[in-house]
């Protein structure tokens, strides 16, 4: 017993050598190229905090131009004239577009005899009209209006400096700068330089770090905040020359310091990495030493390797990719343990955990290796274990399947050319939707050819179900009548067969299975959308543990989670509403309802947002009601979300179009928009959940918009349906009115 007990703790100790060796190589080949740098302040990251602080010290120090001063530099170009003037279209189109904003409100103001309001309208109007007017006469009154734009644009580069500047003195006091303007030669520095002392000298005795640095006078408009170098001139005193002088770091700063403390922790992982590196070597050597001698290693191998040996060779192979995939993984998370000096002796019981893991799961994974390896060691030997292996093995059984099915030939043939028909009329179900010559041409071939078709194969389906009956009363002891041959085909031969062995009987048991439709769908990239904003949670959460969080920090950090939180309740509660209406599981409170004006107060209730937003909506409706029997509160909610994704995804400066006209019987309610991000041509992929026209998933939308709306129009036995045409989106909705 003790021999046994001593055995499998040398083989756990081998394996146990191996992860560590194996994570500390990891370790050396992933960290190396950050830490051979000498100490922190070499490193890229620093360089990237030199950076930052450089543009906010250009920003608040050398380049500080007050509000004023940038308005009364401002400059109107010609093209910036004629680019506000053609912003909207020629004079003509802007006048058309305004007179369809108010002439439909001016009329609907005199049906109602309000004289005063449609006078006011008519008012606006007019003089939308002429100011539109002055644009294309006066290149003054136009430049006026630019340069009240750019001073608008301006207010808010200023306000968003100020909201920077909490970062600025985040590096604050810890720099020490020094800059001459090459132009001007005016100095600006915070170095305290005696008579005589050089900047130069100065920074060498009593930095610790220190870096020459250039900057161009417009620097931190390309590095801290984007999107205003068209005020390039405003903004910068001096047009010409650059900054140019030294950055560093005082010796006197304290180890509290966040950059001195980061080179602390920097030359601290340095150590760790090369003693991690080194034990990790003499790990992997002495592991593999061990492993050649130990023959209990050996033995324990042998021992197991008849049973694995008979699981087929692909289901061996999935388990070697899963137990290497889990050794991957737990050799970098050991890795993050013994590289984390913070908490390295806080984890102590995490980290044997999680070098048990990567022990076992390595160990497994070698030895796997070793008895595939065993397997092919031949061609013959590979061979044969391919053959036993389950894909060839349910390759064969399928041969097999097809070789009966076609023992009889005819039996085989005419089975194909069923699916075949029946395939092929499935799917002119779906090529008539997307042309009416094409409706027309599949109803053309279902009559002459479908339906004699559909006839034979019911009467075939009858003549066999007879044949199968009458067998299995046979069976049950009951004798019947004979069965009429008809024809010369194989159910012919068997029903001659049956009759001569007297197998003339009914059977009265038929099973019928019933099988429920899935209404919900798998709910694609929904762990994406949930996981996101339950992280931040978790990590805010584990960030507020910490004693040392200022409070400014710790209320930062509860908004972030307050924030998140709604996030995923609105996720949550959406989805919870579209698993009800996919299952049917919802009542519709239907009344009648008039479909234009609950368009016109869903708009309505955007108003804010279209007149904020720089798109022009064109809404087209009939001027008498559209009245259907339907859920007026679920309906609205399909218009908001049509309304809101429109707002939210249609290309800056674009038209967008929403229309409701009656069609046979019908109301077909379209919007129709730009979309700011590229669409793929497959538009049904929208319906899916948690599907978004954003990619890369940075707006706020939960995704579930149109799945939602698509539910509601389903749920009104109306038809929601969408197109795309390169970037051009459109929604079209059908339900049906009352008579």
């Amino acid at each position: 017993m003790d021999t046994r007990l001593k055995n499998r703790f040398i083989i756990v100790m081998i394996m146990v050598l191996f992860a560590f060796g194996a994570s500390g190589v990891l370790a050396v080949l992933i960290n190396a190229r950050e830490y051979v740098n000498p100490d922190y302040f070499h490193t890229g990251q620093f360089r990237g905090e030199i950076d930052q602080y450089a543009g906010y010290l250009e920003l608040y120090e050398l380049n500080n131009v007050t509000i004023e001063k940038a308005k009364e530099a401002i400059e109107v170009t010609e093209e910036e004239i004629n680019e506000h003037r053609y912003r909207y279209g020629s004079l003509l189109e802007q006048i058309d577009n305004i007179k369809i904003q108010y002439e439909p409100r001016i009329e609907e103001a005199k049906a109602v005899n309000s004289n005063e309001i449609a006078q006011s309208l008519k008012d606006q109007m007019y003089k939308k009209i002429e100011d539109v007017t002055k644009n294309f006469e006066s290149d003054e009154h136009v430049r006026t209006k630019v340069i009240k734009e750019k001073e608008e644009k301006l207010k808010a580069f200023y306000k968003e400096k100020e909201q920077l500047r909490n970062q600025y003195d985040y590096y604050k006091d810890s720099f020490t700068y020094y800059f001459k303007d090459t132009a001007t030669g005016e100095v600006y520095t915070n170095l305290t330089l005696a008579k005589n002392e050089s900047p130069e000298e100065v920074m060498e005795k009593e930095m610790l770090f220190h870096t020459d640095y250039t900057m161009d006078k417009d620097y931190f408009l390309n590095f801290i905040i984007g999107g205003y170098g068209e005020f390039h001139q405003a903004l910068v005193e001096s047009q010409s020359g650059y900054f140019k002088g030294q950055i560093g770091l005082a010796k006197n700063l304290p180890d509290s310091n966040m950059f001195i403390d980061q080179n602390n922790h920097f030359k601290q992982k340095q150590t760790i990495l090369i003693i991690y590196g080194g034990s990790a070597i003499l790990a992997v050597i002495a592991a593999l030493i061990a492993s050649r001698k130990s023959r209990a290693l050996s033995a324990e191998i042998k021992r197991w390797q008849p049973l694995y040996n008979k699981m087929p060779i692909d289901l061996r192979i999935t388990f070697l990719g899963i137990t290497a995939i889990g050794s991957i993984l737990a050799l970098f998370l050991l890795n993050d343990f013994l590289i984390d000096t913070y908490n390295f002796l806080s984890r102590v019981v995490e980290l044997t955990i999680v070098l048990l893991g990567a022990s076992v799961l390595c160990g497994l994974t070698i030895v796997q290796l070793k008895y595939i390896a065993g397997e092919f060691k031949d061609l013959e030997s590979a061979k044969s274990v391919l053959k036993k292996s389950l894909v060839y093995r349910t390759g064969a059984s399928l041969k097999t399947s097809l070789q009966e099915a076609f023992l009889n030939r005819s039996i085989g043939t005419q089975l194909f050319v069923v699916l075949a028909i029946i395939f092929g009329m499935g799917m002119g179900t779906i090529v008539m939707l997307y042309h009416p010559v094409l409706a027309l041409l599949y109803v053309l071939i279902f009559a002459f050819a479908g339906v004699p078709f559909v006839m034979l194969l019911i009467r075939r389906v009858g003549y066999f179900n007879r044949i199968v009956e009458t067998a299995d009363d046979l069976a049950s002891g009951h004798m019947g009548q004979d069965l009429p041959v008809k024809g010369k085909g194989v159910l012919a031969s068997l029903a001659g067969n049956i009759n001569i062995l007297k197998q003339g009987v009914k059977t009265s048991l038929s099973e019928q299975a019933k099988s429920e439709r899935l209404k919900t769908e798998l709910i694609t990239n929904v762990s994406h959308d949930l996981r996101t904003p339950l992280t931040s949670i978790i990590t805010y959460t584990e960030l507020l543990k910490s004693s040392e969080l200022s409070e400014d920090d710790r209320s930062a950090y509860l908004e972030i989670i307050d924030r998140k939180s709604k996030r995923l309740k609105v996720l949550i509660d959406d989805l919870f509403e579209v698993s009800k209406m996919a299952t049917g599981n919802i009542e519709l409170r239907k009344e009648k309802v008039d479909l234009v004006q609950l368009l016109q107060q869903a708009l309505a209730e955007h108003d804010n947002a279209i007149r904020e937003s720089n798109l022009q909506f064109r809404v087209i409706k009939p001027d008498l009601p559209a009245i259907a029997n339907v859920d007026g509160q679920k309906l609205w909610r399909v218009f908001d979300n049509l309304i809101g994704n429109v707002l939210k995804y249609s290309l800056e400066h674009s038209r967008v179009y929403i229309a409701l006209a009656k069609v046979n019987g019908q109301a077909v309610i379209t919007f129709k928009n730009v979309s700011k991000y590229e669409l793929d041509d497959q538009s049904e992929e929208l319906y899916e959940r948690f599907k978004r026209g954003d990619k890369s998933r940075h707006t706020d939308g939960s995704g579930l918009g149109l799945a939602i709306a698509k539910s509601i129009i389903d749920l009104h036995e109306g038809n929601l349906d969408i197109d795309t045409d390169g970037d051009l989106f459109k929604v079209s909705i059908s339900l049906k009115l009352e008579e």
